[in-house]
């Protein structure tokens, strides 16, 4: 009967150098990120308002269209790491 080896490795910070300035990095990604989502939706909301006011239907609906799709990314920023952690827990559960 083979033996059956498993692979018991799980993610270090103190595997290469650097590790501290790429997670520095990364946050500072994520304040961009979210800076940029923030941004975006007060130019949609404009737009929105402009489009509106103005009576005009293509330009409310984009401004809508950018509204939905800033929060939704301001979502995703925001909740990254909750999202990444719980795929590695899923993932390492396998």
């Amino acid at each position: 009967m083979p033996v059956r080896v498993v692979a018991d490795i799980s993610p270090n910070t103190t595997g290469l150098p650097g590790i501290s300035a790429l997670q520095n990095i990364v946050g500072a990604l994520l304040t961009v990120g979210l800076i940029a989502c923030l941004g975006g939706l007060v130019l949609a909301a404009i737009m929105w308002a402009v489009g509106h006011h103005s009576a005009n239907p293509s330009i409310a609906g984009r401004g809508k269209a950018g509204v939905l799709v800033a929060v939704v990314a301001s979502i995703l920023v925001g909740g990254a790491n909750v999202l990444v952690d719980f795929f590695v827990h899923a993932g390492s559960q396998l």
